[in-house]
């Protein structure tokens, strides 16, 4: 019993369920059978008490101990009380959304001639889906819905009001518009990941339907996911973002939480596709986004924030230089990390500020205060301290880092990418501790090395501290380093 389907739903139930779940079973419009009621009896039991619902006590509990009941007739209960919870979730799904139930009334009013309950019931309708915030595809189902209702009331018998078919079909085009542009743009994002593809079947009619419609791209539901797909698919995306981050900063409180997240990952995606191509003013544009996702709680999960996302939004936002804004966001949301993660993301990210300011020994306390488990943030802990020993003259330090790092490195196997990366972070780390700072052709050749390195994510810090060869930063001054 404990591996039965209806064990593991029953067990998924809340407390408040579960109480309405069994007033629908002491109901005899729903259930007419008492031993379906004892059997929920006996599985809500065995949720107080945390032990698994076991065949022999379950049918002690149904039919008594002198009566007997074979595996059958308990089999036979276990499926009619599935039955009944299924037929309660559909149910509450139904009636969810009230707007819902007073459609479905005005059909029931529609069906048996009742003319003033009917306009009564729609009535409702209207007034209850307008008063709720949301202006997404099922918003625009739902006005289809009503004005069908309409339809066939007015086209029934002989009456001489106008019907209402042009109100329908733009309705209806509206809902369907929406929803195919907002299932393109999550297919786009999955087939990426997924290395697959799709058939977007009348989408191209639909795109070009709104090139000629102003007044459809004006509706956020549409318009949004338009311009999203758009910046997704076209080689020169850029003048579609620009349509799209304003419209969207604009009318968050008019879609769901979930697509108004799913629309700034996909836009944060574009930022970086971006930010990699050697675009440097999209990190403007991504902190501008997270900042708009934090405002809206979007980032949270269950109350918590990636660690991941905390140091990426760091990251970020140091890039742009806004570094008053990073020291209060580090702090801020160190609370909502996952507790394993929280001390070494807070000082990690602490000591990025830090080196950013030029404040060399604090970051370097802020990269000793964590033990970082996390093997990329290791990494990244591990590469900052390399740049604070180069550009701090510590040479015999960052001696002893490289070969400490070097060895770290070796020793992990599943790190793909990101081990080609570090390797090569490391050996032009060499190369520019090595490197005859009065030989040109050395330095050129160094420049030229670097630049065309395929896999090397600090190729900047590399190229500046190029520039920077036989210069003390201390002083200023030209130096000739004992190599």
């Amino acid at each position: 019993m404990e591996n039965s389907r209806l064990w593991q739903v029953i067990v998924l139930l809340s407390v408040a369920e579960r109480k309405q779940l069994n007033q629908w079973l002491q109901s005899p419009f729903f259930c007419r059978r008492p031993q379906v009621l004892a059997l929920f009896a006996y599985f809500r039991e065995c949720l107080e008490l945390g032990r698994p619902p076991e065949q022999g006590v379950a049918q002690i509990a149904i039919f008594g101990k002198e009566q007997s009941a074979g595996i059958q007739a308990l089999r036979a209960l276990m499926t009619e009380l599935m039955g009944h919870i299924e037929h309660y979730f559909v149910y509450s799904e139904q009636f969810e959304r009230k707007g819902d139930y007073h459609i479905r009334l005005a059909t029931a009013y529609r069906k048996r001639g009742l003319e003033k309950h009917f306009r009564q019931s729609l009535h409702a309708a209207r007034i209850d889906w307008a008063s709720q915030p949301f202006r997404h595809a099922e918003y625009f189902d739902a006005q289809a819905a009503i004005e069908y209702e309409l339809y066939q009331f007015q086209s029934a018998g002989q009456r001489t009001e106008a019907l209402n078919w042009q109100d329908l079909s733009n309705q209806t085009d509206t809902a369907f518009i929406a929803r195919k542009l907002r299932q393109a743009c999550f297919a786009l994002s999955h087939q990426v990941v997924y290395s697959t593809g799709y058939n977007f079947g009348l989408l191209d009619m639909v795109l070009a339907h709104l090139r000629e419609s102003e007044s459809l791209r004006a509706i956020p539901s549409v318009g949004l996911y338009y311009f999203c797909y758009l910046f997704l698919t076209e080689s020169e995306g850029e003048p579609y973002f620009r349509e799209f981050k304003p419209r969207l900063l604009a009318n968050l409180g008019q879609l769901p939480v979930d697509e108004q997240r799913n629309l700034h990952l996909l836009a944060l995606n574009f930022c970086i596709r971006k930010i990699n191509q050697s675009s440097p003013a999209y990190f403007r544009e991504a902190l501008d986004l997270y900042q708009s996702a934090l405002s809206a709680n979007l980032l949270l999960e269950n109350g918590q924030l990636s660690h991941f996302a905390y140091s990426n939004i760091a990251a970020i936002a140091l890039k742009v230089g806004d570094t008053d804004w990073v020291e209060q966001f580090i702090h801020q949301y160190a609370p909502f990390l996952e507790k394993k993660h929280r001390e070494a993301a807070f000082h990690l990210n602490l000591a990025r500020l830090e080196y950013v300011r030029r404040n060399m020994g604090a970051a370097l306390q802020h990269l000793q205060q964590a033990d970082y488990k996390d093997l990329i943030n290791n990494l990244i802990a591990k590469t900052l301290q390399l740049k604070i020993y180069y550009e701090t003259d510590e040479y015999d330090a960052l001696d002893a880092h490289l070969q400490s790092m070097q060895t770290f490195i070796r020793r992990q196997r599943v790190i793909g990418y990101h081990k080609t990366n570090y390797q090569n972070i490391v050996r032009y780390g060499r190369r520019l501790l090595q490197l005859n700072p009065n030989s040109r052709e050395d330095c050129l050749a160094l420049r030229l090395q670097i630049e065309s390195e395929p896999v090397l994510t600090e190729r900047e810090w590399f190229l500046e501290m190029l520039g920077e060869v036989g210069i003390n930063r201390k002083t200023g001054k030209p130096e000739n380093r004992k190599i």
